[in-house]
Parts: C-alpha cells; structure tokens; sequence
C-alpha cells in the first residue's frame, strides 16, 4: 500500500478515537506537516467521511455524525473481539443468525490475509459446553424505537402477543432494556393501572413513540425488576422455605431469576414460584444448608421421599 494512502487510513483510525484532535497533533503522530494533514482530510472528505473542522483555540478535526457509517479501522485485538462477540450473540440468541453471518463475512472480506487465517484458527477451535440459545431476536425497529422512548422518557404504544397468543395494544412508560438467558426484555409502568409491567421485545409486533414525557422512578433498576418479575410469576406452585443461611449461598442454587431471598438473621426468607416441584428437593439437598419447608404441604412429601432414597442407596453394598 502506498505510504500516502497508508497515512490517510491512519488518519482515520485517530479520529475514529473520539474527540477533537488538533492539527499539530495529527502532524505529529503521522510524521508529516500540518499541511498535508489538511490534504488528508480532503481525501477523507472525497471519500464522504464526514470530517467536520472545530475552529477555536482548541480546535482541529473530529468525525461528524454522517449519513454512513465510515470505513472502520481494527487492530488485531478488536477484530477479534468483534468477532467473537458476534458468533457469541448468535448463539445466545441475542441476534439472528443471519445478521451475525453477514455482519461476519463483511468484516473478514476486508481483513489482511495475515490477520483472517489467524481469526479462523481461533473461531474453528473454539468449542461451546452449551446448545446455541432458541432464536428469540426482536425486531430491530421495535428495539431502537424503545431504546429512544427509554433514553428520552417517552411513553410508547406497543402490540404485544402474549404468550397464549392473544394480541393487544398496550401504552407503556418503558424504564429500561434488559438482555436475561437470550432474551430481551422492556420494564416499564402501564400508565393506566400504574403497575409495572415488563414484555418481552420478540413478543412485540410493532412499537409507536407517543406525544408528552413521564419521570421515571427515583430507585429505578430495571434488572432487578425483571428478575423479581420472573421469579414471582404465577405459577401452579407458591414455595416458601425458611433457610439457614445467606443470600450470597442460597443464590448459589437459586438465582434471582427463580427465587426471592430475604435475610432475617442466620436465616432467610425464600419464596418461589414453580410449575413442577420435583427438581426442589434435588436443589435443597446441594445446598447442604438446615432448611424448613412453610408451604406447600407437597414438598414436604417430595423431600422425605428423596431422603429414604438417598439413605437406601448409602446403604447399599453391591449394584
């Protein structure tokens, strides 16, 4: 590559950077006068990279928000990172299958042969414990319509279709996005009943910005939310145990996402709510923590029978 074209190109990478860099810096850095740097810059601008001029006693050159994105500068170890996030996002089944395949092919299209076989090496090596995720991707425009109600507090209309498959139009005041086990999620208010509600994105068919604003609230935490959300869902089974215990060992078995824990002393609080309860008394057991069993009646059942279980097969001497 010629060196002229070679230094544009690095032009490129540092204003990429962020920020205003002035034109003796960029001279500096790419060991040439201030002139030809505003010559590189006439290239770039050929090239319609949107280079905009900040006058002043700090000014220089900054990129500008422009109608496309510019070519894109990677060193090796950001090539790799992009990479690998887009195959892990694949298979967490955060994106589709088909953007991440083209995203990938476009970015090892434009990858020195050096740096591309390397890339491959490490992608065709790499080995996953567990299954790509179910494809729950929501639309694009759904996402960035939310993401700008939730950065600007603006309420939306979304249609939803639940999980039984009924369909509705509901008003939301969205508070945040939560990307949980693949999927992603938006917590909010529902104006008219002033509950909090939270739909998953791949559930909503189209979203529509509506007029005014709202505050969201002070201990806003929308992780949290959701993760309240999923484990106090109704289910068929209403769980409540008395463990001794804390939060932090508890949580070692029972996420945030499948159980509430609130500490009261040596002992917590612990509620769930389950469609099966024959995967609990497995769980309690790992624990190896003492524990009571408040409700269901069912569970307590479920554990004794575990227990003679266990006790047969400590006694036994021979298959």
């Amino acid at each position: 590559m010629p060196r002229p074209i070679a230094r544009v190109l690095t032009l490129l990478e540092l204003l990429q950077s962020g920020g205003v860099r002035t034109v003796a810096e960029l001279a500096d850095r790419l060991g040439v006068d201030e002139r030809t740097v505003r010559r590189y810059v006439g290239h770039l601008l050929d090239l319609d990279v949107p280079v905009e001029s900040v006058r002043g006693r700090h000014g220089g050159y900054r990129l500008a928000a422009g109608y496309r994105m510019p070519p894109l500068m990677l060193t090796d170890d950001e090539a790799l990172a992009v990479l690998l996030g887009l195959v892990a996002g694949r298979r967490s089944g955060l994106m589709t299958d088909a953007a991440s395949e083209t995203a990938t092919a476009k970015i090892r299209r434009v990858l020195p042969a050096r740096l591309r076989h390397r890339l491959d090496a490490v992608l065709g090596s790499v080995a996953f414990t567990a299954p790509a995720g179910e494809p729950a991707v929501p639309d694009a425009s759904v996402l960035l319509a939310i993401a700008d109600a939730v950065t600007h507090h603006r309420p939306v209309a979304v249609r939803y279709t639940s999980a039984d498959g009924r369909q509705s139009e509901r008003a939301l005041h969205p508070h945040g996005l939560v990307a949980h086990s693949g999927r992603w999620y938006v917590t909010g208010t529902d104006p008219a009943i002033g509950e909090d509600r939270t739909f998953r994105l791949d559930r909503i068919a189209h979203a529509r910005t509506l007029p005014g604003t709202f505050d969201p609230p002070d201990d806003l935490d929308p992780a949290q939310r959701l993760l309240i959300g999923l484990a106090t869902a109704p289910y068929r089974h209403e769980v409540v145990l008395r463990i001794r215990g804390s939060a932090e060992q508890i949580r070692t078995r029972l996420p945030a996402s499948v159980a509430v824990v609130e500490e009261d002393g040596s002992w917590s609080r612990v509620e769930l709510r389950v469609e099966r309860l024959d995967w609990v008394p497995g769980v309690l057991a790992a624990l190896d923590l003492p524990f009571v069993v408040e409700r269901p009646e069912e569970l307590r059942e479920l554990v004794a029978a575990l227990a003679e279980r266990l006790a047969e097969s400590a006694r036994r001497t021979t298959a």
